[in-house]
């Protein structure tokens, strides 16, 4: 067919038209036999086997070897990113937790510290203590615990059960027939056991100013002309007639009776009654300031402003009777548990007080040696209890201000204690 177009075109064209033609001819003639080749040389049977390698050699086929850092690269690539975000993204959860649990303190501390002011510092405390005064008398009409006085080589300690659990307490000259009365917030209650042991009141020793501790101050100081009201002029004492101050002595009959700054709780004063005179265990009434197995309440103070305190406290001798200002012993005792759960003189202690407080049996006193055994806010000088409480609270250099913290801590979970 190529030769009839080519014939036709020369008779047609002419010979210009005719050269290009015989060009286009020859290309395909010359693109078929590349193709014929091609094919030629891909077919199965025009393909040339590879001579077989000698019997001593192995062939190993050609691999790419692969990265062994790829994937941990990878891992690295991947990881790290979705790290720092879950990090950021935990802390931010904590942070905000730390931020409610800061302002549930700080609220609970503004509302606590209106309730305080208002029952310190208004008549309205002092009318809550009367309701207060009223129900325990209609409750306990022979007070909330049965009580045992103590007598040494001329001097006896009676405690008086008060209003739903506080303690008042008589400290009696037997010879000379003279007492001093600690904490009378019950007058009825403590003018019967004055004229049942037919003695004379000459000083009334108060440790604060909360009504619960100082509510009998003006009946008993009217009703005994000669009765002298002592305590801390820091503190707003109702019917303060003798200020006293740190180490301050007071002196009735043979009892001499020393004054303790313990501030924190409020402006406190705890009083230490000689043991020497009269040849016996001095006597520690120590008001809100400690109680057996536990502290005061931090209201007009600071955490080291406590520790201060109960460092004070400490210094005393083993063998001092401790006359705590309430009936605390089973509930502190039971949070030391909390806090320190193998400690053997602490569940010792415990099935003591229990079986006291079965028969309705006043726990008082202990002694400071006790204290220092199963306390926990005496201890806080102790790695058992430091490890108790976690990291954080340990020793550092300045060994005051970790206890300090340390206290703080134990104050802060024994008050969520109380309120479970």
């Amino acid at each position: 067919m190529a030769a009839v177009v080519a014939a036709t075109a020369l008779k047609g064209r002419g010979a210009r038209n005719a050269r290009v033609l015989r060009g286009i001819l020859s290309g395909e003639k010359a693109s078929q036999s590349r193709t014929r080749a091609l094919q030629s040389h891909s077919s199965p049977e025009c393909k040339e086997e590879p001579a077989p390698l000698p019997p001593e050699l192995e062939y190993i086929p050609s691999k790419r070897a692969k990265n062994p850092m790829k994937a941990v690269g990878l891992a690295w690539a991947i990881g790290l990113p979705c790290g720092i975000l879950l990090f950021i993204l935990t802390k931010r959860e904590v942070d905000k937790d730390r931020l409610k649990q800061m302002k549930a303190r700080q609220n609970m501390r503004a509302s606590n510290a209106g309730e305080y002011s208002l029952y310190t510092r208004t008549w309205l405390g002092y009318l809550f203590y009367r309701q207060q005064l009223r129900r325990a008398r209609n409750r306990y009409p022979k007070g909330h615990s049965k009580t045992q006085a103590r007598l040494f080589n001329g001097v006896k300690v009676l405690p008086i059960p008060v209003l739903s659990d506080n303690y008042s307490y008589l400290i009696i000259d037997t010879q000379a027939r003279l007492a001093v009365a600690v904490d009378p917030s019950d007058p009825r209650a403590v003018q019967a056991s004055i004229e049942k042991e037919g003695v004379t009141l000459v000083a009334i020793l108060c440790t604060h100013k909360h009504w619960d501790h100082s509510g009998g101050n003006r009946d008993l100081s009217r009703r005994h002309r000669d009765c002298r009201v002592y305590g801390s002029p820091q503190d707003g004492i109702p019917y303060l007639t003798h200020p006293l101050c740190h180490q301050d002595v007071v002196s009735v009959g043979q009892l001499q009776i020393r004054a303790l700054a313990t501030p924190d709780h409020t402006g406190h004063l705890v009083y230490l009654l000689d043991g020497e005179p009269y040849k016996g265990p001095s006597c520690l009434f120590s008001g809100d300031m400690l109680f057996l197995s536990g502290c005061g309440r931090t209201f007009e103070g600071t955490a080291e402003t406590m520790l201060s305190s109960l460092d004070t406290v400490l210094g005393l001798g083993d063998d001092t009777l401790l006359w705590p200002g309430h009936e605390y012993a089973e509930e502190n005792l039971g949070f030391a548990g909390v806090v320190e759960p193998e400690n053997l003189a602490r569940e010792r202690k415990m099935q003591w007080v229990q079986r006291q407080r079965m028969e309705r049996k006043s726990t008082c006193p202990s002694t400071l040696g006790e204290e220092r055994s199963y306390n926990p806010f005496l201890r806080t000088h102790c790695q058992a209890l430091q490890e108790a409480l976690g990291p954080g609270l340990g020793p550092t250099e300045d060994d005051c201000f970790s206890r300090a913290q340390l206290l703080e801590e134990l104050r802060r979970l024994k008050d969520m204690h109380k309120s479970k």
